[in-house]
């Protein structure tokens, strides 16, 4: 499997600059990729275009050769907000996207419990929605969207509306499950460190008319935040961002 971004361009009529202009970029099955950058460089943008829910300006999108002209079944997107349904319990917002499918109850219980186990929400299944604080919400979104099995999951700040303490949690909750399910992830985040802690690469955007600098984190796991690597791999992610000499 792969994902290829080919010349890759959005223009919108109200703006007079490109918010993306020709990015060229494969992933491969597996990868965790992640996008940084400064505010307005189009990440979230970028995200939207893989997703299939605005249309590309030029260029193409391309997953497993086919070309993406809308939103399909191979990507599943986790948004900031976490869309749940507030009167649907945990597991049963965990179901929707199965239930939707068609999937048999059998194989939606089955995959619900599985993956509620893996983001620790088991003892929580019965729960309302309003019960359970943000993180643990964020949690239940991304039980809902691994049992999709799509092939690429892609998340727009998935954290970054949480306190620092949940956020750190999360990443390293999330960390894990990517280690145990290898799943293909495009991450956006306005957090470095977020990026380098984990990303197989970090993609950085720029806010001036130039190509994306892709940086290769070649950092076993699980990572230190602290590590003088991983210190380095940020300082330098952070210069690209605001255009400095490193």
């Amino acid at each position: 499997m792969s994902l290829q971004l080919i010349n890759l361009s959005k223009h919108f009529e109200d703006s007079e600059n490109a918010t993306l202009r020709e990015i060229n970029l494969e992933i491969e099955s597996g990868e965790f990729v992640c996008i940084v950058g400064a505010s307005g460089c189009g990440k979230s943008t970028l995200l939207n275009l893989v997703a299939g829910l605005i249309e590309p300006s030029g260029g193409q999108i391309l997953l497993n050769g086919k070309e993406i002209t809308g939103p399909g079944a191979d990507r599943t997107v986790m948004f900031q907000d976490h869309g749940l349904y507030p009167w649907l319990n945990v597991i049963d917002n965990v179901k929707f996207g199965m239930k939707l499918a068609g999937v048999s109850a059998e194989e939606q219980e089955e995959k619900a419990v599985h993956y509620l186990k893996m983001v620790n929400l088991l003892d929580y299944r019965d729960y309302p929605i309003h019960q359970i604080s943000g993180g643990m919400r964020q949690r239940t979104a991304l039980a809902r969207a691994l049992t999709m099995d799509s092939e690429v999951l892609l998340m727009d700040e998935p954290f970054s509306a949480l306190d620092k303490q949940t956020s750190n949690r999360l990443r390293q909750e999330l960390q894990q499950i990517w280690m145990e399910t290898k799943r293909t992830i495009l991450f956006i985040t306005h957090s470095v460190e977020e990026a380098v802690y984990l990303g197989d690469r970090v993609v950085v955007l720029s806010l001036e008319d130039k190509a994306p600098e892709i940086v290769n984190i070649d950092l076993e796991r699980p990572r230190h935040v602290y590590s003088p690597e991983f210190v380095e791999l940020r300082r330098g992610i952070l210069a690209k961002i605001r255009g400095e000499e490193y």
